[in-house]
């Protein structure tokens, strides 16, 4: 049975930490608002103007995985509280030039990228913190309802910010966004996790390739990726071509594009609220070609817009839609990680996200500017409608797989005196295979190559001995001794399920494991 609606909310820690999450959100859409403000003030011109959003929000695509990264081979608490302090410094650096009237364009954008490399590093620590405060049957749950803070920060954090700059000036603005991150500091400190981290830490680099590597073998996070950036690239033409509906089919000011952008912001508010129902009702494969239809119908809809009301209504049902699928995909892929490199793989799917956003408004973009507004929206709507109905080639994973550490395997043995160092490492699995069975065997363990690549080795194959048929020899390579213990500590209840299947074609006793560990030549 699903998880209610509300039920993370029973964990004291997720209800610290999401109220928290939504004041820093908050505070973080009051102080860009107010970088944008300012810079009309500084350079009132549209090239300066956008540059505000792309240092804003350029760092989050290309640090995504350093990030994720760090966020793996680090203790997630600290590096979030150094985080949340570098934040802080940067806004009342803003707030103190501001205040001053010493601050240049140059200056502002330089900050501005600051607080963007900063929410970069804080994107995937966040994420990855969410299994931490919730059981696994809440999950779902929990990410929805992180979904409506975000949603309710956006929704709110502009409005707030107009206010503040009409009653008190920017300076004050960015003095709000200051007092969010000690909100968040505070929170943090309370919070007393536990301790996660691996017993054989990763060093940067090879967290890096691990992570890639882990990608790129698990089959459930591919189809994850790629059922995102099939949705996220039509569905981008919205967002990329809102400010040229409101301005120029509507003939409408900055107030009538605020009051647009809000209408989003309710409508995912409401989408989210709306989500568990959805999901007691629906599988997720449908939920998610429910809202891929909805959206490319509203973003055609929009092409024929032809008042400000119409286009909030319309603009509402998109925010519903908008929010329902980043749900959906958000909670699938947090699903199908293990907590070891949840940082990792929620940083490759945000980049995804943001390289098939930035891709696609710029797609959209280069086709209006060659046809019409009104005509890329009626091909970006039937192209997100289109799409959803292929992507159901590709089912969605079902991301119910028990992840969790299994620790059944025996640790390995060195020889008395023998330190192990340097690489490669390869390991052998004897096992005996009846010749008739092999091809059973053969299927079974290529599903088991591919958890070995996933927890590590880069490296696998199967071999039999010319000598003696039923001999067949498992192996796997990985970088170091320390990578393989590494794997030990990975290895899952489900691969465990996996190994089973595989041993079930042995006969005799138990299969005999080997670590062979590279022979260097001797110095000249």
């Amino acid at each position: 049975m699903a998880a209610s609606a509300f039920a993370p909310f029973r964990s004291r820690a997720f209800t610290v930490l999401w109220v928290a999450t939504v004041i820093g959100n908050t505070g973080g859409w009051v102080r860009d608002t107010a970088s944008a403000w300012l810079m009309t003030e500084l350079a009132p011109t549209p090239v300066m103007v956008a540059l505000v959003q792309a240092a804003a929000t350029l760092p989050i695509f290309l640090l995504s995985l350093p990030a994720g990264a760090l966020s793996d081979i680090l203790d997630r608490r600290r590096l979030m509280i150094g985080i949340q302090v570098g934040l802080c410094c940067t806004s009342l650096t803003l707030a103190v030039l501001s205040g001053l009237g010493i601050i240049g364009s140059g200056a502002l954008l330089l900050l501005t990228l600051c607080a963007g490399i900063g929410n970069a590093l804080a994107g995937p620590v966040w994420q990855s913190v969410v299994p931490e405060l919730v059981p696994r049957t809440e999950l779902k749950p929990a990410v929805a309802l992180n979904s409506l803070g975000i949603n309710i920060s956006r929704a709110i954090g502009p409005a707030v910010a107009a206010l503040i700059i009409i009653m008190a000036g920017v300076p004050a603005a960015y003095l709000l966004d200051v007092v969010s991150y000690v909100v968040i500091v505070c929170a943090l400190l309370w919070w007393k996790p536990a301790n996660n981290r691996a017993a054989i830490p990763e060093q940067f680099g090879g967290a890096m390739r691990a992570g890639l590597r882990h990608a790129l073998g698990s089959k459930p996070l591919r189809r994850v990726l790629l059922r995102a950036a099939l949705f996220f690239v039509p569905a981008s033409c919205c967002w990329a071509l809102l400010p040229l509906v409101a301005r120029t089919q509507l003939q409408g000011g900055a107030a009538d594009y605020g009051i647009m952008l809000a209408a989003v912001g309710v409508g995912a508010i409401g989408g989210a609220l709306l989500m568990p129902m959805l999901r007691q009702r629906l599988s997720p494969e449908a939920v998610a070609l429910l809202a891929s239809l909805l959206l490319g119908a509203m973003t055609a809809a929009l092409a024929v817009a032809g008042s400000v009301p119409v286009a909030c209504v319309l603009l509402a049902l998109v925010g519903a839609a908008w929010i329902t699928q980043l749900s959906t995909l958000n909670a699938i892929a947090q699903g199908v990680l293990p907590n070891w490199v949840r940082g990792r793989g929620l940083a490759i799917y945000l980049t995804v996200f943001y390289g098939s956003m930035t891709g696609g408004s710029l797609l959209w973009g280069r086709l209006a500017g060659g046809t019409s507004i009104a005509t890329t929206l009626l091909v970006a709507g039937t192209a997100c409608a289109v799409l959803a109905v292929l992507a159901r080639l590709m089912p969605l994973p079902a991301g119910e797989d028990d992840l969790t550490p299994s620790h059944h395997w025996p640790a390995p043995a060195l020889a008395e005196g023998l330190a192990a160092t340097g690489g490669p490492v390869m390991v052998t699995v004897e096992y005996r295979v009846p010749v008739a069975q092999q091809p059973g065997f053969a299927q079974a363990a290529a599903e088991l190559g591919i958890s070995r690549r996933r927890d590590g080795a880069f490296a696998w194959g199967l071999m039999y001995d010319a000598t003696d048929p039923e001999q067949v020899v498992e192996w796997f390579l990985l970088s170091s001794w320390e990578e393989h213990l590494r794997q030990h500590e990975r290895v899952s209840v489900t691969d465990k399920a996996v190994q089973a299947q595989v041993q079930a074609f042995h006969t005799g006793g138990k299969p005999v494991v080997r670590h062979l560990l590279t022979l260097a030549p001797a110095a000249p």
